[in-house]
Order: structure tokens, then sequence, then C-alpha cells
């Protein structure tokens, strides 16, 4: 059986770099807490291979497209994987995906909330596979996000006994 690794790469993608913080920006957490068997994954927001945060930054339905936005929430799946695989060692160690809160910078009016957070929903189910993927989720609108990223996704991952 391919390890998360082994279908990322198949996939053709790469974990990106930590987040390059703006400058004078501190974070007082980790990016993921591992308590007993689970790791719970501080929000993160889309970036690119080298840590940055990715463009377009603003609100959903007004500076950013669904499209876009889908993408964000992609992106912010890569940046969750790149945290976990830095504190874990190895994606393998997670036995399964339990929870994902998607947060979406929304313009008002804007209702598709759930359509941009497939786009995290639909790369970690094709990286980890529907029984080990599959979560539950929450994707809801908010009115503004740090740092004007368009999507944050928070979430629990059940890991394997070491």
């Amino acid at each position: 059986m391919p390890t998360p690794e082994d279908r990322l790469a198949e996939l053709g993608l790469a974990l990106p770099a930590p987040l390059q913080l703006p400058p004078g920006v501190t974070l007082p957490f980790p990016w993921v807490r591992i308590v007993g068997t689970r790791a719970l994954i501080s929000g993160h927001g889309p970036t690119n291979a080298d840590g940055s945060l990715a463009q377009p930054l603003g609100k959903v339905g007004l500076d950013v497209s669904e499209e876009q936005a889908y993408i964000a929430a992609r992106l912010t799946g890569m940046a969750i994987l790149g945290s976990l695989k830095r504190e874990l060692g190895s994606l393998s160690r997670i036995a399964c995906w339990t929870r994902v809160f998607g947060m979406v910078n929304s313009a008002p009016g804007f209702t598709r909330q759930p359509a941009v957070v497939n786009g995290f929903t639909n790369l970690i189910i094709s990286v980890f596979g529907q029984e080990h993927g599959s979560h539950a989720r929450s994707a809801v609108g908010l009115a503004e996000l740090p740092f004007r990223i368009p999507v944050e996704i928070e979430g629990e991952v059940e890991l394997r006994p070491q």
C-alpha cells in the first residue's frame, strides 16, 4: 500500500516550506500539538512552495473567485500536510482524519463556503483514501481572516501508536 508521501509524489505534489511570517509577527502556539494519540492542527492558510502567503488575498466573492478560493483551500491542505510531516516525521503516522474546520473570508452574500473547503477535503481524500481521509467537517464564512487570507483551516487527526 502506498504511503501518503508516495501518493503526493504520484500526484506531482511537493510539501511547502513553513509559513514565512510577516515582519514583526510572532505566534505563541505550535502549528501541531500532539495530545496522546491525537494531533491538533492550528489554523493554516494557503502558502506557496517557499512558505510565502499564496495570492490572491481578500474576500471570496469580491476579491477572490470561488475557483481561486478552492485552490487556496487545496494549498492550505498542503501547508497542513507540511506541518504534520515536520512534526510527525512521516505522514504514515496518521491513522485517520477526524475533524476539519474550514473558514472562508467571505464577502457579504457569498454562501458557497462548503464548495471552497472541498479543495481541502478532495486533496486529503486523494492522499489518504476515502477510509482514512474522510472527516467530519464544518465550512463557515467569516468577516475577516488574518493577513487577508481567503481560507483558514484547522483540524485533528488520530495517530497510530508508535
